[in-house]
C-alpha cells in the first residue's frame, strides 16, 4: 500500500454488559436495538442522530480532524445489558466480523468498541476471543486500539491482543466523545511508531455498582488519583470497577496504565495506583434506604411544598445492568399508601402498553403488570388506571449518558393511577434520560417524587431537576441489588471484597 495514500482503519464492535442472573439475549434484542454492517455502519456514523455507541462518533472526529483515513467498517452491535449473550449467535456475529475483517484486508489499524463484561451461554470471555481473533486475522504488526465501559473486567487474553484499551472515566458515563477521540490519539502515535508499554493489574476487589461514581466517594478518589499519574511518559490511565453480575474468573477492579516508553514507567504508576486503590477498599459498600423509610419520605414530601422533592432509583431493577424494568416493589408500596404527585418510569410490560393502547386513550380499565410474572422479582401487580397518552417510543436523547442518541422505547403508553402517573414501554431500556417521560407529556419538574429503573446514568440525565440530596437510592429485591451478598456466584475469583469481609492482599511494590 502506497505510504501517502488513506490510512485504512476497521471499526468493529459488539458490545453488552452481561448480568448471569438475567435472562438471556438473542439475536432479537440486538436488532431491536443496534446491529449494523459494513455501509450500515458508515450511513449511521455519518448521519443525524446516531444509534451507534457514542465513543464511535468520537474515534471518526478525532480522525477526520488529523489527516486522510478510510473508515472501514465491519460490524457494530449495540443492545441494552441483559444476560449471557446466546452463543449460537456469538458464534454468528463472530463469523460475520472474521469474514468482513478477512474480506477488507490489508488494513492499517482496527479500532475495537465493546463494553468488556459480556458472557455468552458457553464463554466467559467472549470479549477476549473478539480481540484475539481480530489479532490472528490482522497479524502482530497492525495497531489494535480498544475503548471500554469502565464496567468491563479485563482479561489477560484482552491485554494480550490489543496494542492499548481506553476506558471511560465517567460515571454516569457522560465520556465516551472524549474516550473514542484518546483511543485515536493513542493509534496515531503507534502511526508515529510509538512502543507502548502497557502494565496491567487486577485486585480482590468487586465494587458494588452504587459505589463507582466518579463525582465523590472512593472510586472518584482512585480515578482522580489515576489521572494524576499522567506525564511525558505515562499516556493513559485506565480503572475498570468492572461489573459484578457477569460472575466470571477475571472478575476485579483493572488497573491500565499506557505509557509511551517501554522503561517502567507504566508498571510503576500501576502499583502506585494499586496501592492507593487497596487502602480504599473498606469505602466499598452500598448505603441503600429500605423501602418503608423511602415511602415515608415521598408522603412528606407530597403533603409538604416547602420540601424539597425527591428521586427514587430502583438500584435493583436496573435495565442498565441486565435488570427487567418491571419489578412492583416500589410502585406498589407507593400506590398502596396513597402517595400523590408521583411519576414512575419507565415500566417494561409490552402486553400491557399494547393493551391501554387498543383501549384507547381516555379509556379506564383494570391494569394488570406482569401478568405473567418471568421470575420470581417480577411479580404482578394491579391498579384501576386511565390511559393519559399514547406514543410510539421514538425520541432522541436529550441530556446525559443517552444525549445526541436515536432511542426507540417501542409502544410506549402512559397511565395514571390515581396520583401515580406511570409509564409503560415495550423494549426494555433504562431511565436515564428525562426525554422518556416528556416525550408522554409530563413535566418533571411539578412532580413531587420520581421513580426511575436506574443505577446511576439517571443522574446526569436528571440532575437538573434533583442534585444528589434528593437522591433516594432504594433495597429491594432485584437482579441488580447492589448487596452482592444476595447472589450465588460459582466463578468469580474468592476470596473479594466486600463479598467476602476479610480479604489478605498485598499491593505491589515498585
Amino acid at each position: 500500500m502506497p505510504t501517502n495514500a488513506p490510512r485504512r482503519v476497521a471499526i468493529l464492535g459488539l458490545m453488552l454488559e452481561s448480568n448471569r442472573f438475567a435472562p438471556v439475549v438473542t439475536e432479537e434484542d440486538y436488532l431491536k436495538r443496534v446491529y449494523l454492517a459494513g455501509d450500515e455502519v458508515l450511513e449511521d456514523l455519518y448521519g443525524p442522530d446516531p444509534k451507534l455507541p457514542t465513543e464511535i462518533r468520537g474515534f471518526r472526529a478525532e480522525m477526520d480532524s488529523r489527516d486522510d483515513w478510510t473508515p472501514v467498517p465491519i460490524l457494530v452491535g449495540l443492545v441494552e445489558a441483559g444476560g449471557p449473550l446466546d452463543h449460537a449467535f456469538f458464534e454468528t456475529a463472530m463469523q460475520e466480523i472474521r469474514s468482513r475483517l478477512t474480506a477488507a484486508l490489508p488494513l492499517d489499524a482496527v479500532y475495537i468498541s465493546n463494553h468488556g463484561a459480556m458472557i455468552t451461554t458457553a464463554s466467559t470471555d467472549p470479549d477476549g476471543e473478539i480481540f484475539a481473533a481480530v489479532r490472528a486475522i490482522v497479524g502482530p504488526e497492525v495497531p489494535v486500539v480498544a475503548t471500554l465501559d469502565l464496567h468491563g473486567n479485563v482479561s489477560e487474553r484482552m491485554m494480550a491482543s490489543v496494542d492499548a484499551i481506553v476506558a471511560y472515566q465517567s460515571n454516569p458515563h457522560v465520556d465516551m466523545l472524549e474516550r473514542g477521540r484518546d483511543a485515536a490519539a493513542i493509534l496515531h502515535e503507534l502511526f508515529a511508531g510509538m512502543k507502548p508499554e502497557v502494565a496491567f493489574l487486577r485486585l480482590p476487589l468487586v465494587p458494588p455498582t452504587v459505589t463507582l461514581l466518579t463525582e465523590a466517594g472512593p472510586y472518584a478518589d482512585i480515578m482522580n488519583f489515576g489521572q494524576s499519574q499522567l506525564d511525558d511518559k505515562v499516556i493513559n490511565v485506565s480503572i475498570l470497577g468492572g461489573f459484578a453480575y457477569s460472575d466470571t474468573p477475571k472478575n476485579g477492579l483493572a488497573i491500565i496504565v499506557t505509557s509511551r516508553l517501554r522503561d517502567g514507567s507504566a508498571r510503576r504508576a500501576a502499583n502506585r495506583i494499586a496501592r492507593f486503590a487497596w487502602n480504599q477498599h473498606r469505602r466499598f459498600v452500598p448505603k441503600l434506604t429500605g423501602l418503608e423509610d423511602t415511602v415515608r419520605r415521598v408522603l412528606a414530601v407530597g403533603a409538604d411544598p416547602s420540601l424539597p422533592p425527591v428521586i427514587l432509583a430502583d438500584v435493583s431493577d436496573n435495565p442498565g445492568g441486565g435488570g427487567n424494568g418491571n419489578t412492583m416493589w416500589i410502585l406498589e408500596a407507593l400506590h398502596k399508601a396513597g402517595a400523590t404527585g408521583v411519576i414512575v418510569g419507565v415500566i417494561n410490560d409490552p402486553a400491557l402498553a399494547q393493551e391501554a393502547a387498543t383501549l384507547g386513550q381516555g379509556s379506564r380499565f383494570r391494569a394488570v403488570f406482569n401478568r405473567v410474572p418471568p421470575d420470581d422479582y417480577s411479580r404482578r401487580f394491579e391498579a384501576d388506571a386511565r390511559v393519559i397518552a399514547i406514543r410510539d417510543g421514538d425520541c432522541v436523547g436529550r441530556r446525559g449518558f443517552y444525549a445526541g442518541r436515536r432511542m426507540n422505547l417501542g409502544l410506549s403508553v402512559l397511565l395514571d393511577l390515581g396520583g401515580i402517573q406511570v409509564v409503560v414501554i415495550s423494549i426494555r431500556t433504562q431511565c436515564a434520560d428525562p426525554i422518556f417521560l416528556e416525550m408522554m407529556g409530563l413535566d418533571i419538574g411539578k412532580a413531587r417524587a420520581v421513580v426511575v429503573k436506574s443505577r446511576g446514568h439517571f443522574r446526569a440525565g436528571f440532575d437538573e431537576f434533583f442534585p444528589p440530596a434528593q437522591v433516594i437510592e432504594v433495597d429491594v429485591p432485584g437482579l441488580t441489588s447492589p448487596v452482592l451478598t444476595r447472589f450465588d456466584f460459582r466463578f468469580m475469583p474468592r476470596p473479594v471484597f466486600p463479598i467476602d469481609a476479610e480479604v489478605d492482599w498485598t499491593p505491589p511494590q515498585d
